[in-house]
C-alpha cells in the first residue's frame, strides 16, 4: 500500500465515476484537427481507448492507495447533500466488497475498447459506439461506488439504454427482438425494485446505505423487510439473472456483438448480485432470512437448468450456438453466487463475491474467444464448427485452441484457477448455513450444486472436444485460420493471467472481502 491522502482518494473515485461520462460527451464532438489522423473513425476509437485507459489507471492507483489493513471501512468517501427535501445525498465510497468490482469493470471496459480499436463491429457511427460504451462504464462504476439508495437505482438504470443500443444497432441476427426482450425484462424488474427502495427509505427515514447497514434492520418491522426483500429481490434477480427470470440473457448474448457480450457477462450481471450483498443482507436481515431457502432453491435449479441446457446445445445435431451455450453457463455460474448469498454466512458470501470476480474474468475471456472463432469461421454454430471431424483448432490455430481450452477448464472450476474457489466456498457455506436456516434443506442444495459442477465439466469438455480437436488435414482445402493476433493477445492476456493469479493466490481477494463481509453481516459493527 502507498500512502495517498484521503482527498486524493476522493478525487480518484469521483474521477472514475465521472470521467467516462465526460469522455462520452467528448466522443460525440468533432475531433480536433491534430488528433484526426488519416481516419476520423480511428480517432474516436483511440479516444475510447484513452479514456478507458485513464479510468483503469485511476482504479489501479485507488486500489494501491486503499488501506488494506482496514478493508471493512468505507474509504475515499464523498458525502454531499443533493436533494435536501428527500435527504438524498451524493455519497460515494469504496470498501473491500466494491473495490474488486470497480477494478474488474475498469479492466474489462478498457480491454473492450482496445479490442474495438482493431475490430469494430459492423454498425452505425463509431462515435455513437464509443459514447455508448463509456456511458455504460460510468453507470456500472457508479453502481459499485454510490452509497445512497436512490443514486444506486439511477446508476442501476443508467446502463440499460446503452446496452439496448449496443445490441439493437451493432448486434447480429434477431438483434431487435433480443434488445427489446432485454429492456422490457430489466425495466419491469427495476420498477418493482424502486418501490422496495422507496419503502425502505421512507420507513427508516434515510436512503443512506451506510446508516441503513449499521442499523441492521432495527428501524424496519419484519413485514416491511419481507415486502422490501421481495420487491428489491425481483429487480436484482432479473439482472443477475436468476432462474426463471433469465430468459432474456441467452437471446441478448447470442445477438450482442463481442464487446456487448463481454460487458454484459463480465460486468452487468454483477450489479444484481452486488445489490443482494450491499443492500438486502445488511439492511433487511429478517426479510432475507425468510426468503433465503427460496433463493437457494431457485439458485440450485438455475445451476442444474443452465448445465442441462448447455448439454443439450453441445449435443451433435442440436444446432447449438456457442455464444448461447456460454450464456446458459452464466445462468449456472450465477446460481452458485446466489447460493452463497442465501447461506447468509461469511464463508458463503465470500464465496459468492469470489465467484463474481472469477466469472467476470473467465466468461469475459470466453466471449472474446468465441467472438474470435466466429470471426474466423463465420459462424458460432457448433455443428458447423465441428463438422464431421471437429474444427481442429489445436492443429489449425494452436494458440487460439489452447487458450479456449484453458478458459473452458477454468470455467468448469479446475483447482488452481479462479473458478474453483468461489464454487467451493459457496458449497461450504451451504454445508453450514446461518443460524435458523434449515440445515437439511441446505445440505440438499449443496448436493445439487455439487452435481452441477459435474455437469459443467461434462459440457465444457464436450465443447473442447468438438471445437479444438479433430484432424487439421481434413481442412486443407479451406481458407487458412489465423491464430491469435497481437492485439488479441494484448486484450486477452490480462484475463488469463488474473485467472491464474486468483486461483493460486485467493488470499489477495479474500483478504479484501472477508473483513468487509464480517462487518456487513454483523450489522456494521467492526
Amino acid at each position: 500500500m502507498i500512502d495517498i491522502s484521503e482527498s486524493v482518494m476522493q478525487f480518484l473515485l469521483a474521477f472514475i465515476v465521472v470521467a467516462p461520462l465526460i469522455g462520452a460527451a467528448a466522443a460525440l464532438l468533432p475531433a480536433p484537427p491534430g488528433l484526426r489522423g488519416k481516419n476520423p473513425e480511428q480517432a474516436v476509437l483511440r479516444h475510447g481507448v484513452t479514456v478507458t485507459g485513464l479510468v483503469l489507471l485511476a482504479a489501479v492507483v485507488l486500489a494501491i492507495g486503499f488501506d488494506h489493513d482496514q478493508p471493512s471501512t468505507m474509504q475515499a468517501s464523498t458525502d454531499i447533500s443533493w436533494i435536501p427535501a428527500l435527504d438524498v445525498r451524493i455519497h460515494l465510497g469504496v470498501d473491500g466488497i466494491s473495490l474488486p468490482l470497480l477494478v474488474l469493470t475498469a479492466l474489462l471496459t478498457f480491454l473492450c475498447a482496445l479490442h474495438s480499436y482493431f475490430k469494430l463491429p459492423a454498425g452505425p457511427s463509431p462515435k455513437a459506439f464509443v459514447a455508448l460504451v463509456l456511458v455504460l462504464e460510468s453507470g456500472t462504476l457508479a453502481t459499485f461506488a454510490v452509497l445512497d439508495l436512490l443514486l444506486f437505482f439511477l446508476a442501476f438504470e443508467m446502463v440499460l439504454i446503452p446496452m439496448y443500443f449496443l445490441i439493437a444497432r451493432w448486434g447480429g441476427e434477431r438483434k431487435q427482438a433480443a434488445a427489446w426482450k432485454f429492456i422490457l425484462y430489466t425495466l419491469l424488474g427495476s420498477v418493482i425494485m424502486l418501490l422496495g427502495l422507496l419503502l425502505i427509505g421512507l420507513e427508516s427515514g434515510t436512503f443512506d446505505m451506510v446508516a441503513l447497514a449499521t442499523d441492521n434492520g432495527r428501524g424496519l418491522t419484519s413485514s416491511v423487510q419481507v415486502i422490501a426483500v421481495l420487491a428489491i429481490g425481483i429487480g436484482l434477480a432479473v439482472k443477475t439473472p436468476m432462474w426463471p427470470l433469465h430468459s432474456w440473457l441467452p437471446d441478448a448474448h447470442t445477438a450482442a456483438p463481442t464487446v456487448g457480450s463481454v460487458l454484459l457477462a463480465g460486468v452487468l450481471l454483477k450489479m444484481g448480485t452486488y445489490g443482494f450483498v450491499r443492500i438486502l443482507l445488511p439492511v433487511t436481515p429478517e426479510g432475507m432470512h425468510t426468503f433465503a431457502p427460496y433463493l437457494a432453491a431457485f439458485a440450485v435449479v438455475g445451476i442444474i437448468y443452465g448445465s442441462l441446457a448447455c448439454l443439450a446445445l453441445v449435443r451433435p445435431g442440436a444446432k447449438g450456438d456457442l455464444k448461447r451455450l456460454i450464456a446458459y453457463s452464466s445462468v449456472g455460474h450465477m446460481g452458485f453466487v446466489l447460493l452463497g448469498i442465501a447461506t447468509m454466512t461469511p464463508t458463503g458470501v465470500n464465496g459468492a463475491l469470489f465467484a463474481n470476480i472469477a466469472h467476470g474474468l473467465i466468461t469475459g475471456l470466453l466471449f472474446f474467444l468465441v467472438g474470435a472463432v466466429k470471426d474466423r469461421y463465420g459462424t458460432a454454430d457448433l455443428d458447423t464448427l465441428a463438422g464431421a471431424t471437429g474444427a481442429a483448432l489445436y492443429g489449425r490455430a494452436p494458440r487460439l485452441g489452447a487458450l479456449l481450452a484453458f478458459a473452458a477448464v477454468a470455467s468448469l472450476g479446475l483447482p488452481g484457477l479462479a473458478g474453483f474457489w468461489g464454487e467451493m466456498l459457496t458449497l461450504f457455506g451451504a454445508f453450514d448455513p446461518a443460524a435458523g436456516l434449515s440445515r437439511p434443506a441446505f445440505l440438499t442444495f449443496m448436493a445439487i450444486g455439487a452435481l452441477g459442477t459435474l455437469l459443467t465439466a461434462a459440457y465444457m469438455l464436450l465443447v473442447v472436444r468438438r471445437v479444438c480437436m479433430g484432424d487439421p488435414t481434413d481442412h486443407q482445402r479451406e481458407p487458412r485460420v489465423a491464430d491469435i493476433q497481437s492485439h488479441e493477445f494484448a486484450a486477452w492476456t490480462p484475463l488469463a493471467a488474473l485467472t491464474v493469479i486468483a486461483g493460486l493466490w485467493p488470499a489477495v481477494l479474500l483478504g479484501l472481502t472477508d473483513p468487509a463481509v464480517q462487518k456487513l453481516l454483523a450489522g456494521g459493527k467492526s
